[in-house]
């Protein structure tokens, strides 16, 4: 996690490195012991709207401080030990642990001498964007996650992690592509890690397609807006028109309109269906221009609605 490319510090004091961390990862403050080595090391790299960090002060050090404000910090212990007090209870993190410092959390760590750690600096927004985007409710205290956690939660995120640093080292990642890793991060912490979010599993309620095509043909009369579509298939509209182009090979609108077209087709063909005009017809499925509303059934159906409707006639006329 980060290379030598990425690093800040070797063997450097530890105040000099807690004095670049407040600048760029975090706010807080420091207490060795008088006697300390100069064996603090520091890697950094920024990636779109995420700081990624590995760290070591080289000594048993207290780091305390009084809160992140507007961003998250996931610590990844690598090595050593760190002792976590927080909201009365404490624990001995070992390698393999993570703690997830929420931004209105107090954090009073106590590092080993051989402590290491790898610090992902995640900002407020980037969570609340994926809420957004899968419209999840976002409670009114924010975004909260419990302290401990553990890697085997969060199966294949070190080699997440791997490659975001690969990637961060790149010299001219495109920024498109920092802000996907970001928002991949940002969805695996909330799916997986406890927390007080309610992501209800596409699993219970079908496929995101297959609810938005029922909740299409149960209102296929009334007026389908895109953030209506969006918000059934708890996606951003973008995601629902990629979705609907794999699906469908079509737009989510263009697939309303054929829906309706061949609904009509049916009803106009029907030699049972009781039909007092075509225009009753085509305003009831929500097609104000007529004209437009008969050059697109022709063109998916090779003839005119008129047509349609005389052929239903005829096989009425000859019963």
């Amino acid at each position: 996690m980060l290379s030598e490319n990425s690093q800040i510090f070797s063997n450097a004091d530890p105040y000099s490195v807690s004095d670049y961390v407040n600048q760029y990862i975090g706010t807080h403050e420091i207490n060795l012991p008088r006697k300390r080595a100069a064996e603090a090391s520091l890697s950094h790299r920024s990636f779109g709207s995420l700081d990624l960090c590995r760290i070591s002060y080289g000594s048993n050090v207290s780091v305390t401080s009084s809160g992140l404000n507007t961003c998250y910090h996931l610590q990844v212990l690598l090595k050593g030990h760190c002792l976590w007090r927080g909201h009365g209870n404490e624990h001995y993190f070992a390698p393999g642990e993570l703690l997830l410092i929420n931004p209105d959390d107090p954090a009073d760590l106590t590092y080993s001498n051989d402590c290491e750690k790898f610090i992902v600096k995640l900002p407020v927004t980037a969570l609340e964007r994926v809420c957004s985007d899968n419209h999840w409710n976002k409670p009114i205290e924010g975004i909260r996650f419990s302290p401990r956690h553990s890697l085997q939660q969060l199966n294949g995120f070190s080699s997440l992690l791997n490659l975001v640093c690969d990637e961060s080292e790149r010299v001219h990642a495109p920024s498109r592509l920092r802000e996907y890793f970001t928002g991949i991060i940002a969805t695996k912490l909330l799916e997986l890690l406890d927390n007080n979010i309610e992501c209800e599993p596409f699993e219970e309620s079908g496929s995101p397609f297959e609810r938005v095509v029922q909740f299409i043909e149960e209102n296929l009369k009334k007026n389908i807006s895109l953030d209506q579509m969006a918000a059934v298939a708890r996606m951003s509209p973008r995601s629902l028109y990629n979705l609907f182009e794999k699906r469908a090979n079509t737009t989510p609108m263009n697939y309303i309109r054929r829906l309706k077209l061949e609904r009509i087709h049916t009803y106009l063909s029907d030699p049972e269906s009781k039909i007092r005009s075509i225009t009753e017809v085509a305003l009831d499925y929500g097609f104000l221009h007529l004209g437009r509303f008969a050059e697109n059934y022709r063109n998916a159906f090779g003839e005119l609605p008129s047509d349609t409707l005389r052929q239903h006639a005829n096989l009425n006329y000859r019963r």
